[in-house]
């Protein structure tokens, strides 16, 4: 597939694949996570990649066999005037774990130099601020943004709180920081026919236990797209204008 911004009308039309249509066309599949060493990979076979930039990971993926959809979670589609339909949205459907799907600042706060700067520009677009959860990411959130027009493959936004909540029926109970929380993960991921392998390499020395089981299900999600499974939040993708589209695919 052609590179392109996700979200646009060909994703969403590929989400209606028929099971026979999907059958034809096994595909390799790549879940993405920000760590706070750069990215973690977990195909849809288990094995673990690691890279400084979203590149470099998807690059690691691809030295094992071609990667033709990557789920990543991370804001994708950024607006310049307000707040995206897909994380309000998305923040209904996952309930207690709400918190974990923070507000996508606008183009411009992503862009300013500084916290105090990326406020006052989200503020006039939007008449909220920006979380320090949100700036310390931004130049994650930039680096898929600029990968996306060469990344020549479908490209997906997924959150892993939605994710599990699919795989499980049910919104999670606990926070994924929490012992609780990843044995919760953990089950559910098994339930789904996934159990990550104890040794990843450099993956499993480089990230955290909880970015491991998000790229996971992130996995899980991109595979669900493949098949012809996936449903995306708003349906259909929101329009933010100069062909960008926002989403969020479970």
């Amino acid at each position: 597939m052609r590179g392109r911004r996700p979200g646009q009308r060909d994703h969403h039309r590929a989400a209606g694949l028929s099971r026979t249509e999907a059958g034809r066309r096994r595909v390799r599949v790549l879940g993405v996570d920000a760590c706070r060493r750069g990215w973690v990979g977990i195909s849809g076979d288990l094995r673990g990649y690691f890279g400084a930039t979203i590149a470099d990971v998807v690059a690691a993926a691809d030295d094992e066999g071609r990667v033709s959809v990557v789920g990543i979670d991370i804001p994708i589609g950024l607006s310049s005037s307000g707040p995206r339909v897909a994380d309000q949205v998305v923040r209904r459907l996952v309930g207690a774990r709400a918190s974990s799907v923070f507000a996508t600042p606008v183009r411009a706060a992503l862009e300013a130099p500084t916290h105090a700067e990326a406020t006052a520009l989200n503020v006039a677009a939007t008449g909220k601020g920006i979380s320090q959860q949100a700036f310390a990411l931004r130049h994650k959130i930039l680096d898929v943004d600029r990968w996306l027009p060469s990344a020549g493959r479908t490209v997906l936004e997924v959150h892993p709180e939605l994710g599990f909540a699919t795989a499980a029926g049910a919104p999670l109970r606990h926070p994924k920081s929490t012992w609780a929380g990843g044995e919760e993960r953990r089950a559910i991921l098994a339930a789904v026919g996934l159990t990550v392998p104890a040794e990843l390499g450099t993956a499993g020395a480089m990230a955290g236990v909880d970015d491991v089981l998000d790229a996971a299900i992130v996995a899980w999600t991109a595979q669900r797209y493949a098949d012809g499974r996936a449903t995306c939040h708003p349906d259909p993708p929101e329009d933010l204008g100069g062909g960008v589209s926002a989403a969020i695919w479970a």
